[in-house]
């Protein structure tokens, strides 16, 4: 059918069928990553009080932003993932805003998230995301390769070899650059509280 339709001149159903090619790999990548990605969400979400995202709903609306990204779909794991954690650390983001956007700052204090793996916070609250991301913000204007560390790390669970991977550095590269970042987001951190 695509071999006839680009033959009389109309590639619609070439295109078509390469849309639907893509869209098939994309789904193949979901379901390879989705246990990955909603253990990684339910870390992220555990113990928040006012979480209004389930870990479930979390990887589902990650896809669904997702399912619309061109080119998505012939990734690689790693770089998927990347992705969806940009999708999920976007869609906490929202969350968060809509939650205090009705309490217009409230009175809950801005806590400091601590960024070693064997100490992850027992909770990960709105506020908490909101002082994160705003940090992240800043750090990715002054440093982008430790933003995308960071966020690779906390919002898509990469560990240190991944990460180096995904981002074409060494390992000491990654080290040395978490150490930092880990650094001057606590001090932004503090300051924001």
């Amino acid at each position: 059918m695509a071999l006839e339709n680009f033959e009389s001149g109309s590639s619609s159903g070439l295109e078509e069928s390469c849309a639907t090619e893509k869209r098939r790999a994309l789904d193949d990548l979901f379901s390879l990553t989705y246990e990955e990605l909603r253990r990684l969400a339910s870390s992220v979400r555990r113990g928040d009080p006012s979480a209004t995202l389930t870990p479930t709903v979390l990887v589902n609306e990650a896809w669904i932003k997702m399912a619309n990204s061109p080119g998505a779909g012939s990734t690689s794991r790693l770089h998927f993932k990347r992705i969806a954690a940009r999708a999920m650390r976007q869609l906490l983001i929202e969350a968060a805003r809509r939650r205090g956007a009705s309490k217009r700052g409230g009175d809950e204090d801005v806590a400091i998230i601590t960024y070693d793996e064997s100490m992850l916070p027992a909770t990960t609250t709105g506020r908490e995301l909101l002082a994160l991301d705003a940090a992240l913000e800043e750090l990715a204007r002054i440093e982008p390769r430790q933003a995308m560390m960071v966020e690779s790390r906390f919002f898509g669970g990469l560990d240190i070899a991944e990460t180096a991977a995904l981002l074409g550095v060494s390992e000491a590269t990654i080290l040395r650059d978490w150490r930092a970042a880990k650094a001057w987001l606590t001090q932004a951190l503090r300051k924001a509280s």
